[in-house]
């Protein structure tokens, strides 16, 4: 009679089954070879671990081939990143650079055109000279044609002045005041013990200063022998 056993050769306190096979049970003849059963019970069990080894070998390699993968990924990643806050400097660079080229273009030309117009002034300054001798000389004419004359070229130079100070430009007519040497030329003195000293007495030729630039200093007379002028409180 045939034995059956589950899982192999009858193990120690387990029963053999007379009658029909279960799951998993092996029907094994009454002449086999315990031993044998169990030496290819080994065999099996060694071959299933060498295959385990041999998978579990497989899944190391490609573990450290994705792990090496993905630090190269990193290097990658890192290296773009540095190209990239490379150029973003760069760039800030070159916009610094554009924005200082255009705030010196746009000063460049403001200092152009204020040069232009200083050369305009500076050429009309002779004629409003004659302007304002024509107009003393008639004033101290004698008659009605005279004095018309003298209000016509008056009306022509202050229409002229007009323009000058639409341009910036400012009259320097220091009358009564301290003697200023960056404004104003002394080119004569009088004698005056009642007045302080270093005012300016006469103007003999205004002056014209255009954006804080004095374009011709004012020509003064002043006054010497006086008291010293006290000390500004400001």
């Amino acid at each position: 009679m045939k034995k059956n056993f589950r899982n192999g050769p009858g193990a120690e306190g387990e029963e053999p089954l007379e009658d029909g096979l279960e799951p998993n049970e092996v029907e094994l003849p009454e002449d086999l070879d315990p031993e044998l059963v169990e030496a290819a019970i080994r065999a099996g069990e060694e071959a299933a671990a060498d295959d385990l080894k041999k998978d579990a070998g497989k899944l190391k390699e490609e573990r450290d081939r994705l792990l090496a993968e993905l630090a190269e990924t990193q290097d990658e990643a890192l290296t773009a990143q540095a190209k990239a806050d490379e150029a973003e400097a760069r760039y800030q660079r070159l916009q610094a650079d554009w924005d200082n080229f255009r705030k010196r273009t746009a000063q460049e030309r403001v200092a152009e055109r204020e040069r232009a117009a200083e050369g305009v002034i500076e050429a009309l300054l002779p004629a409003v000279d004659d302007l304002e001798r024509a107009i003393e000389h008639a004033e101290a004419a004698e008659g009605e044609a005279a004095q018309g004359l003298a209000e016509g070229v008056s009306a022509v130079r202050a229409k002229i002045l007009a323009v000058f100070e639409k341009n910036g430009v400012r009259v320097i007519d220091p009358l009564g005041e301290p003697f200023d040497a960056l404004e104003s030329q002394a080119v004569g003195t009088l004698e005056d013990p009642e007045a302080y000293a270093d005012t300016v007495t006469a103007v003999l030729r205004l002056g014209y200063a255009m954006g804080g630039k004095v374009i011709r200093p004012a020509m003064v007379q002043v006054s010497v022998g006086g008291p010293t002028r006290p000390a500004s409180k400001d």
